[in-house]
């Protein structure tokens, strides 16, 4: 009698793999929308750059809410809007704007710059 490898051990192990890929999606699955945000959550503010300068410079913001910032650079020139403390830095084409989504504060104080004009355009954000 030939020999022949069973394939059954490669079948159980088939179907196993399988059975731990999916219940790891379904976990990830649940787990992300578990935890959904709103956009009527979200605290706007608006900030624009005009002559180098961030208007408002000073901005007061709830601390434990996601945060929208829109920015407007109203310069014919590119500004990138940057800040360590938040961790974030995006470049704004003259005369254009974007959006950046900051995640919940806890209380404090954060600064954020233009980096191509740091002399003038400078900022900070108060979470209370």
């Amino acid at each position: 009698m030939p020999f022949r490898a069973s394939r059954r051990p490669f079948a159980v192990f088939q179907k196993s793999l399988a059975f731990s890929v999916m219940a790891a999606i379904g976990f990830a699955g649940a787990f992300y929308s578990a935890t959904p945000v709103k956009a009527s959550e979200e605290f706007e503010i608006e900030i624009s750059i005009k002559d180098h300068k961030f208007e408002p410079s000073a901005i007061k913001l709830p601390i434990g809410k996601p945060i929208k910032i829109s920015v407007k650079n109203l310069d014919p020139t590119p500004e990138e809007f940057e800040s360590n403390d938040l961790g974030f830095e995006k470049i704004i084409a003259g005369n254009s704007g974007a959006t950046i989504r900051v995640k919940p504060l806890q209380p404090g104080t954060y600064i954020f710059f233009g980096e191509f004009h740091m002399d003038t355009a400078l900022g900070h954000i108060v979470a209370e």
